[in-house]
């Protein structure tokens, strides 16, 4: 068992609930942490993350934050958080992610990437070195190792590579982190498995990462265009490999039924953009499937949003009058979807957690997303 880490399950596979307790405070798992990737959760004040939402932890982004306003200025204002104004834990990745899908031109090698700044087109480089010294000056609870995210398509060759150098630039992202600040105050150090859709590759890339000693590890290079049932099976082929006294993260999903499905493999932490996103374009998760809210059928349900979820704005909004902000261009329209559709995944954190501990979490998740998904499929 780590320090920071106490988890009540110590068998490799199934559900599991626990804490971790991190410099900003203490997070229960498994969690859903909203996408904070320019210092906000966007359309949202702190104070309605952790009275509304209750999000125990929030995640920035390291490639973002870098360029725009600089890690400089945040670290001047003592950290993501102070910068923010969010009185909680921040997870921040390490940007490889971002670097490989909005910059086409780029230029890989073992030191790391040179690519083209989305903002002006100037020249940036970032190594693993670089990826450590910009989330320590982040002040990040919990810091994610720079790694190669192959395409779903790439060859055997390409993924196998990305595998090789995700495994060096973990070695060398470990001896950068135990040289600064975050390790002496607290802070986490996360490694990241890739190894796409080939099961040898991804159980290679577990256990080198594993044999490094991480305080936790990630999953990544899921959710990148394969299917439901390949992404599943992916993670679970590397949850077999990460140490069960370690906390576990699927990174960038996914769908309340996937996340349920993926707590059943025994993961522990999420994210994904998929509940503020969808909301600024007028959908709403709620207990009776997905809703386009945009959808003429709602001009005149003056039904609140979603009984079931105990958030102010689900109980005290209609679908008619959110549809009426949509259609009118309000800019509140999508604020309350997203503090509803951010609540709702946190809610369901927090019944897993609940689940768990009465040992009735598989029959629940069944029956929880069998009529979800019969409800979606007609709405």
């Amino acid at each position: 068992m780590t320090s920071f880490f106490e988890c009540s399950s110590r068998q490799n596979g199934g559900p599991r609930i626990g804490k971790m307790i991190l410099p900003g405070g203490e997070v229960p798992t498994p969690v859903f942490m909203p996408v904070g990737t320019q210092a906000t959760v966007k359309g949202l004040l702190p104070a309605d993350l952790k009275k509304v939402v209750r999000a125990p932890i929030i995640l920035g982004n390291t490639y973002h934050l870098n360029l725009r306003p600089g890690v400089e200025i945040i670290s001047d204002a003592g950290g993501l958080s102070r910068f923010m104004n969010w009185n909680g834990p921040v997870l921040t990745d390490s940007g490889g992610f971002q670097v490989f899908s909005l910059s086409k031109l780029r230029k890989v090698s073992d030191e790391g990437v040179s690519f083209k700044s989305h903002l002006d087109g100037k020249e940036v480089f970032l190594g693993p070195k670089e990826a450590i010294s910009i989330q320590d000056g982040l002040r990040s609870d919990i810091a994610m190792c720079l790694d190669e995210c192959p395409a779903a398509e790439a060859s055997r060759e390409e993924v196998e590579a990305a595998v090789k150098r995700t495994t060096l630039w973990a070695g060398t992202c470990m001896d950068f982190w135990k040289k600064g600040e975050g390790q002496a105050d607290g802070r986490k150090l996360f490694g990241i498995a890739q190894g796409g859709r080939f099961k040898d590759l991804r159980l290679r890339s577990a256990d080198e990462l594993t044999k490094l000693d991480f305080p936790g590890y990630a999953v990544g290079g899921v959710s990148v265009g394969e299917t439901e049932e390949e992404m599943l099976e992916q993670v679970e082929w590397t949850l077999r490999c990460l140490p069960e006294e370690k906390p576990r993260y699927v990174m960038g999903v996914g769908t309340p039924p996937q996340l349920l499905k993926m707590i059943g493999l025994g993961v522990d932490m999420f994210d994904c953009v998929m509940p503020s996103r969808a909301a600024r374009h007028g959908t709403a998760y709620t207990r009776s499937g997905v809703l386009n809210l945009r959808n003429e059928r709602f001009r005149n349900d003056f039904s609140p949003l979603d009984e079931e979820t105990d958030c102010y704005v689900s109980k005290e909004f209609s679908k008619s009058y959110v549809r009426h902000l949509f259609m009118s261009k309000e800019s509140l329209g999508g604020v309350l979807l997203t503090l509803h559709n951010l609540r709702f995944y946190v809610q369901l954190m927090e019944e897993a957690r609940t689940q768990i501990a009465e040992g009735s979490f598989e029959r629940w998740a069944q029956s929880w997303i069998r009529q979800y998904e019969s409800l979606s499929s007609v709405r």
